[in-house]
């Protein structure tokens, strides 16, 4: 007999030490939310009205918060009559704010509390109308990993998931959505109304406001962009059903009705994120041939690997992130072609080892299981999760084949929807479903040396691209002493992903005069492509190649990515007036850059002048 969930997933799960909740027994289970949001205050203000699963087992429930005036907290009993009740705000933690403690009492149904958020909150981020593709503001939040707090009253845990509706209102001429049921026009009153049927984690709350427009693509899938962004948006993701189609033959039945994508401004801090039924993508992907659409795929394939089986607490991250990784490459091969996700390997093996040279390859960050208690979890969102947890399932792969891997994925997405998921229990699954079914194969997997030890272990396989091997025969001869010019045919019709490696892999040593050339041919500096561009930049910036100054200044107020901006500033700090430069550009654009991103600049720019 097959064996059930119930027979792997633990009575308890592992406490989060990220949330103030993680060892309650009183759980959330719906959320009602009423919100208004006031563009010249910078502010969220109403209510959320929490119903609650076993509220009888403690005297009191716990939430997360961060940078939030609580006014009132009301009890609601079983026939909806509403009392006040007390409540306390413990000490605030830099990392963990504060936790908002309500007192039940038996008759206790679910907690109603009036609040408003701070200007500051750092989920929310507010742009003036020249931030932005058009003529109005706009807000967007990003509230992973442990920030939906800042900006609603909640169980900040991966590990709790809850229901919710919402009624927020908005300036009228502007148009709301969230992570659910999204309406296609623009309402009249300015106020809209949601609903999410499937249980999430807070992490996956998501609000966007602004002047935005809907164009479908198929029966389930659409985009929401900025007018003067839709089209070039729609062109780009054409191929977005197809993606949904090649996910569902892989691993099953995609869970959440409509797939939607809204493009935001480019002040958005990450790539992706993979809110239920509305992805936030960033419009660096938007290359003109499809190319960077990878990233969608990796934001598609959370739909099963993280917004339907999710990690238990941010030390588990990579069982979201390695599976979304090794799925977001397969719907790659399956729409592409087996070079193309070749590349997409080499590419993530790549940043993988740039990691591990950067963390140290004996650091406890580059085990798979984190270990993050009392740090902030953004720590481990790097490539160890992504790449190192792709790398295990590929290494399995290669042991157990393609078949009876992708038969395991899939049943693993089935038994555990809609649950959370710790290390500790995947691995107890693997062992039964897997590995002890064939004598010696976890050995040679060797498991333990992937989850809970350092670097890449030895029998990681190496990726391969017969594409970039042809890159490297044309950067041979350039080498060689080829002039750029002559170049040109061997490189016609390359992707965005062969000039990245062409370009990553272009030497360190060139001078200005021979950066010159290349760009003369190729045009480098004048790329509309973020991902060239970025790969580009830190050649220019180590050569003094001075016609590239003005473009890297303009990319760095314009773009808000952390992935780009990040090593464009520490490339701008090797250089020898590169402190003064970066300060005074950072000065300019930090008011388009999310707190996300300001986080980790702050701290770069701190450190490198307190050396001078």
């Amino acid at each position: 007999m097959a064996s059930l969930a119930s027979d792997f997933l633990p009575t308890v799960l592992p406490i989060d030490p990220h949330s103030h909740a993680g060892n309650s027994p009183v759980r959330v289970r719906h959320l009602a939310l009423a919100l208004t949001v006031d563009f010249d205050q910078r502010t969220l203000a109403g209510t959320a009205t929490w119903h609650l699963t076993n509220p009888g087992a403690a005297a009191e429930l716990v939430l997360d918060t961060r940078d939030l005036t609580v006014e009132t907290v009301e009890a609601i009993d079983a026939a909806g009559q509403a009392t006040p009740t007390d409540f306390t705000l413990g000490s605030p933690d830099a990392i963990l704010g504060q936790a908002l403690r309500v007192v039940l009492t038996p008759a206790t149904a679910a907690v109603r509390i009036r609040y408003r958020t701070a200007p500051q909150a750092a989920a929310l981020q507010w742009l003036k109308p020249e931030q932005t593709a058009g003529t109005e503001p706009f807000l967007f939040t990003q509230s992973q990993a442990i920030l939906a707090r800042t900006w609603l009253p909640c169980q900040d845990s991966p590990g709790i998931r809850f229901t919710y509706e919402a009624m927020v209102r908005v300036p009228a001429h502007l148009l709301a959505l969230m992570s659910a049921e999204n309406p296609q026009e623009r309402s009249p009153t300015g106020e809209y109304r949601f609903r999410m049927a499937q249980p999430i984690p807070a992490y996956l709350m998501a609000l966007a406001v602004g002047d935005l427009a809907f164009a479908p693509l198929s029966g389930r899938t659409g985009i929401y962009a900025e007018p003067a962004t839709l089209p070039v948006a729609t062109h780009e993701f054409a191929d977005l059903e197809n993606m949904v189609a090649a996910a569902e033959q892989l691993y099953g039945p995609y869970r959440w009705e409509r797939y939607d994508l809204l493009v935001l401004p480019p002040s958005f801090p990450f790539g992706g994120m993979e809110n239920p039924r509305l992805t936030f993508v960033t419009p660096t992907i938007l290359a003109g041939d499809r190319s960077l659409t990878s990233l969608v795929a990796h934001e598609l394939a959370h739909s099963w690997s993280g917004n339907l089986v999710t990690n238990a607490t941010w030390n588990d991250f990579w069982l979201n992130e390695g599976f979304t990784v090794y799925f977001e490459r397969r719907i790659m091969e399956h729409l592409y072609g087996p070079e193309y996700a070749d590349m997409l390997q080499v590419l993530g093996r790549a940043a993988l080892h740039h990691t591990i040279e950067e963390i140290g390859a004996a650091s406890r960050d580059t085990h798979l299981h984190l270990a993050l208690a009392g740090r902030d979890p953004d720590e481990g969102l790097t490539e160890i999760a992504y790449e190192k947890g792709c790398a295990l399932l590929l290494t399995l792969e290669s042991l157990v084949g393609r078949p009876r891997l992708d038969a395991f994925i899939k049943e693993y997405f089935a038994r555990f929807s809609f649950q959370a998921m710790d290390t500790a229990t995947f691995l107890h699954y693997l062992r039964a479903e897997l590995l002890d079914q064939e004598p010696g194969l976890e050995a040679r997997l060797n498991l333990a040396a992937w989850v809970d030890g350092p670097g890449l272990p030895p029998n990681a396989p190496t990726p391969t691209s017969e594409r970039f091997a042809k890159v490297d025969q044309v950067l041979a001869r350039l080498e060689a002493g080829t002039a750029p010019a002559d170049l040109l045919p061997p490189t016609t019709g390359w992707s965005s992903h062969e000039w990245v490696h062409f370009l990553h892999r272009l030497s360190p040593t060139l001078a200005a005069e021979q950066l010159a050339a290349l760009d003369a041919t190729f045009h480098f500096t004048t790329s509309g492509n973020a991902e060239i561009l970025a790969a580009w930049f830190p050649h220019t910036l180590r050569a003094g190649y001075a016609p590239a100054g003005e473009a890297v200044k303009k990319f760095l107020l314009h773009v808000g990515r952390r992935k780009f901006v990040v090593p464009l500033y520490q490339a701008l700090l090797a250089t020898p007036d590169g402190l003064a430069r970066a300060h005074a550009i950072y000065a300019e654009a930090r008011p388009n850059y999310h707190s996300v991103t300001t986080g980790t600049l702050d701290a770069l720019l701190a450190n490198r002048a307190e050396r001078h």
